[in-house]
């Protein structure tokens, strides 16, 4: 009986002990990993996630899905241009936005090579060639395969590894993009994995977050899809409302500060956008005041104005939020006083 009772002792302390040291192994792969194979959607997530990201240069190319690599040389609204480093995409841009309701024009010159969403890079000869890759692009986008850019995750991770039997056989740090959508596109038949969470991402409109699970990834990505789209709207907003800017002449139908109205001031003045993002407001005596403007997108759309050479003028200086705007009217809040509104109205 005494021996009975010190087997059974034993028993218990091997137990108790494995218990212990499983505990510890599942503070690292967890009691039941979340394990992921090739085609999961969690491998397609981290797939598009990590894709080399090519929509940078989008204003030469119009293709997120590669990039022009470097040097390379291109006629931008009938200007030839010459593009040795990044610092010359700001000519290509400043060109392009001489005019902001003409209809734009980039001529690439082959041969050129570009960077494809798999990190690989391909020298493209004619036309014909590109043509190709960017109806690969589309097709990946319309399948859902294209990147996912506005989803960035912060570097490194950990991507715990298992056998079909669900028993961890590794783990593997993974430090950058690259060498996440090389692993993803990787994974065998054979194997599964699950990453070692929390890990941190980044999403669309800058918005930092942890997240603990498969799950939470996913529900990451569509509120990033869901924002892009948003910023994608806001883009098309406004360049609708730069045509509708240069093609009337306006007067300020309303200027409000906390509640008080002082358009009446501005009855005398015209206000003239022109294409060339000058701004001119000229009074009943044709004095001309003159000014620029700019529009830019987030969610939202804003318009900058900025005249000189009259305080009454001056006032409407401020970076506006766009509230609504039709063919006729313009509404808009102060960015940084949500109690200044102003609104013109085209005559």
């Amino acid at each position: 009986m005494k021996k009975l009772k010190i087997v059974i002792g034993i028993t218990m302390l091997a137990i108790i002990g494995f218990a212990s040291c499983q505990s510890e192994v599942d503070d690292v792969q967890g009691e039941n990993p979340n394990t992921n194979s090739a085609n999961s959607a969690t491998t397609n997530n981290l797939k598009r996630t990590s894709q080399y990201d090519g929509s940078f240069d989008d204003f030469l190319d119009g293709a997120s899905c590669s990039s022009i690599m470097l040097p390379a040389s291109a006629t931008v609204n009938g200007i030839q241009v010459s593009i040795l480093s990044q610092l010359d995409y700001q000519q290509v841009i400043a060109i392009l936005a001489e005019s902001n309701n003409d209809q734009d024009s980039v001529v690439l010159k082959f041969p050129l090579r570009v960077k494809l969403s798999n990190y690989t890079d391909a020298t493209v000869n004619n036309q014909t060639e590109y043509n190709a890759i960017l109806n690969a692009c589309t097709s990946a986008e319309s399948s859902g395969q294209d990147a996912i850019s506005s989803v960035n995750i912060i570097f490194p991770i950990t991507v715990l590894t298992y056998n079909l039997s669900l028993q961890q056989t590794g783990s593997v740090l993974i430090t950058s993009e690259q060498q996440l959508y090389t692993y993803m596109s990787n994974v065998s038949s054979t194997e599964l994995f699950s990453v070692k969470y929390p890990i941190a991402l980044t999403i669309a409109d800058g918005t930092k977050m942890m997240i603990s699970s498969d799950a939470e990834l996913q529900a990451a990505i569509n509120t990033s899809l869901k924002i892009e789209g948003e910023i994608a709207v806001a883009v098309q907003s406004r360049k609708k409302l730069e045509t509708i800017l240069v093609n009337g002449k306006y007067k300020v139908d309303a200027f409000v500060n906390a509640g008080v109205n002082s358009a009446t001031n501005y009855k005398d003045f015209t206000i003239n956008f022109a294409n060339n993002l000058s701004i001119k407001a000229v009074d009943l005596v044709n004095t001309t005041f003159n000014g620029t403007y700019a529009l830019s997108s987030q969610l939202d759309v804003f318009m900058q104005l900025n005249f000189s050479g009259n305080t009454l003028i001056t006032a409407l200086n401020d970076t506006w939020k766009v509230t609504s705007f039709t063919n006729g009217t313009i509404t808009m809040q102060s960015k940084t006083n949500a109690a200044l509104t102003l609104v013109l109205k085209q005559i």
